[in-house]
């Protein structure tokens, strides 16, 4: 490649960096706005982060076009290759991230036509920490900062602390009035949708460790599926 060629392709892959970060940014502030419209009771807000959830498919499908052009037209080696090869699988996860909110949005549509349950504490918590992390790994990923990244990793201990929590609040709750199991249930399925963004931020995470240092490293919870 001449110096113009470097020009061009180093200026496609600050353009690849920002295009996530614009994703990744959106996909945050859905969590955010899901999370507050369960606390507000505000189902005109829930409804329209399942309505936008087009806006993000769409990007997803944007980015995953892009990086295949750049692989196609520029035949980019090392370094360059893992990154836009990582850039894919982080597009991925962005887009599931997506998904979890709109899922959350859709359990708070439920929950505001009946009485709240109980005051909300626990779950604001660690919907902002969920926040924190996926904000964490994407900086993690424009930087290549494996130590940011491992930061995030090693904030998942709180998220799952918090999911056990609220697992047992509830669980007691619905054994002693079995008229709240429906909204009880709704309230763990937002967590788990909370925990499994968690683990989207964790996989964007490790994917930076292995980015810059050729490191696999694993993510050992066991999950069945993601809840639907």
């Amino acid at each position: 490649m001449d110096g113009h060629i470097y020009k061009s392709f180093d200026k496609e892959l600050h353009d690849l960096k920002e295009k996530l970060l614009i994703v990744g940014g959106r996909v945050e502030q859905s969590i955010r706005d899901a999370i507050g419209a369960l606390e507000e009771r505000n189902s005109e807000t829930a409804q329209r982060i399942i309505d936008d959830d087009d806006v993000v498919d769409a990007e997803e499908i944007e980015i995953d076009e892009f990086c295949l052009r750049l692989l196609a037209l520029r035949q980019p080696a090392a370094r360059d290759l893992r990154f836009i090869t990582t850039a894919m699988k982080v597009n991925y996860d962005l887009e599931r991230i997506g998904d979890m909110a709109v899922n959350i949005s859709e359990r708070v549509l439920e929950l505001n036509k009946e009485p709240q349950l109980k005051p909300y504490i626990t779950l604001p918590q660690m919907a902002q920490t969920v926040q924190q992390m996926l904000r964490g790994s994407l900086n993690a990923f424009v930087n290549e900062d494996p130590a940011a990244a491992r930061s995030v990793i090693n904030e998942d201990e709180k998220v799952d602390h918090a999911l056990q929590q609220i697992y047992h609040e509830l669980v007691n709750l619905m054994a002693t009035d079995y008229g709240c199991v429906p909204r009880a249930t709704r309230l763990l399925f937002i967590s788990k949708y909370l925990e499994r963004i968690a683990d989207h931020a964790v996989n964007v995470a490790e994917l930076v460790v292995f980015m810059v240092e050729g490191k696999i490293l694993r993510h050992h919870k066991h999950h069945e599926g993601e809840a639907q």
